[in-house]
């Protein structure tokens, strides 16, 4: 009997522990070469285990087991042989039973067709009782709305994330007699994932380590979705991505860290490290929590490469084969709580950068425009910053800078500056 045994990947040099999250197979499954056959977490990222031979595997250790890297948590009996598959009966002669063939046919197309009223049937009753869509019940789940307690607008009365998002404006009636909540008094504990406690872990030390401010401003959106709504098809045919807020951010950011060093260095030591570059993280919602991939040398990149990395980037996070490499040496960080409805908000700092910049709602509001009083899709924009390397005066200047260039996107190439002041050359 040969016997291999699978040990713990190393996630990073600095990682000697990780956490079984959950095995993919049960103890005794065959299994083929590179197959999955678990999820482990470390306090940085989410990894994977895969089979190295086809073979039984053993698991030896549970779900939630904090194990050390290299540690055998399972094992595989490459002997073992795999359920043999079907084989194809064969076919019949027509020339035999040839009625009965043409009755079972007939018999298969009524059930077919019955089966096909069915599904068909079954899933409008679903959505008429107020299936809501993915987007929907992620964001119903992420806020206790209970099932049945949102009126769907979609088709055949489906929820959509429209109809959660005015669901959760306006309030909704989650009493005892309507068939909401009711509460138990019963409790529930969860161990601490990780990378939970390694954020948590972050998040405390940034309070205490830094001497952190943040400075607010708003941006009028207007030019920016005029922008997207007359090229938004043309930029989709071409580049094959959708042409969204975040790459716009980006490379106003990207353009503002070159006027102002500071807000994209570091403190090491008794030491500032100042980037000749932009490693700009994204931070995104994923499963297991908040991650924040970073984009390369971002100042390099035009807006659909970085619309297409964003979206790269996301995706790894959300199906957790994000990496360690990955989401490390970031200079400086973008949050949009915006998608989540928020209209003002503290980003915290990512450390060991020095700034984060917020985005939030765009949300129409009243706005005086030459002596008029006009509506305009406005966002609130927090830059939350080190205040022993970043002064008052760079850091609101930082965020003019930001504002300037995201109200009149065409600044963005010309250093910031409008194109009437290169002319002039102001």
């Amino acid at each position: 009997m040969a016997i291999l045994e699978l040990k713990v990947p190393s996630p990073g040099e600095s990682i000697t522990e990780v956490t079984i999250a959950r095995w993919l197979k049960q103890d005794g499954d065959y299994v083929e070469k590179d197959e999955e056959l678990a999820e482990i977490e470390s306090d940085k990222a989410t990894l994977t285990l895969n089979a190295t031979e086809s073979g039984a595997v053993k698991i030896l250790v549970a779900d939630g087991t904090t194990v050390k890297v290299g540690d055998v948590v399972a094992k595989i009996d490459t002997d073992a042989k795999g359920a043999p598959k079907k084989k194809e009966e064969p076919k019949k002669e027509e020339s035999k039973k040839a009625e009965p063939v043409a009755e079972k046919k007939a018999e298969g197309k009524k059930e077919s067709a019955v089966s096909t009223v069915t599904a068909t049937e079954t899933k409008k009753e679903s959505y008429a009782n107020g299936l809501p869509s993915p987007s929907a019940k992620k964001l119903m789940d992420e806020n206790g709305i209970p099932a049945g307690k949102v009126k769907g607008s979609g088709r055949d009365g489906r929820v959509t994330k429209g109809d959660v998002l005015n669901a959760i404006a306006n309030g909704f009636d989650a009493s005892p007699l309507s068939g909401g909540w009711g509460g138990t008094r019963e409790q529930k504990r969860d161990k601490m994932s990780s990378l939970r406690k390694k954020l948590a872990q972050r998040l405390v030390s940034v309070k205490q380590e830094t001497a952190m401010l943040t400075t607010f401003n708003e941006v009028d959106m207007s030019g920016i979705m005029n922008l997207r709504a007359k090229y938004k098809d043309a930029f989709k045919e071409k580049f094959g991505v959708n042409v969204g807020f975040m790459s716009f951010f980006t490379k106003a950011v990207c353009e503002a860290l070159h006027q102002f060093p500071a807000v994209n260095a570091m403190i090491d030591g008794d030491e500032i490290v100042y980037h000749d570059y932009c490693d700009i993280g994204i931070a995104v919602s994923a499963p297991k929590g908040l991650m924040v991939p970073i984009i390369r040398n971002a100042e390099t990149m035009s807006l659909a490469e970085i619309e297409a990395e964003i979206k790269r980037l996301a995706v790894r996070a959300r199906d957790s084969k994000i990496t360690i490499d990955e989401m490390t040496g970031g200079t400086f960080t973008i949050t949009n709580g915006g998608v989540f409805g928020s209209l003002m908000s503290t980003p915290i700092i990512n450390p060991p950068q020095s700034a984060i910049l917020g985005m939030h709602n765009v949300v129409e509001r009243p706005v005086a425009v030459n002596g008029q009083v006009v509506i305009r899709p406005m966002m609130y924009v927090a830059l939350s910053y080190d205040h022993r390397i970043i002064d008052g005066r760079e850091s609101v200047s930082f965020l003019v800078a930001v504002k300037k260039m995201l109200e009149n996107p065409t600044r963005i190439l010309f250093g910031g500056k409008d194109p009437e002041e290169i002319v002039l050359g102001l």
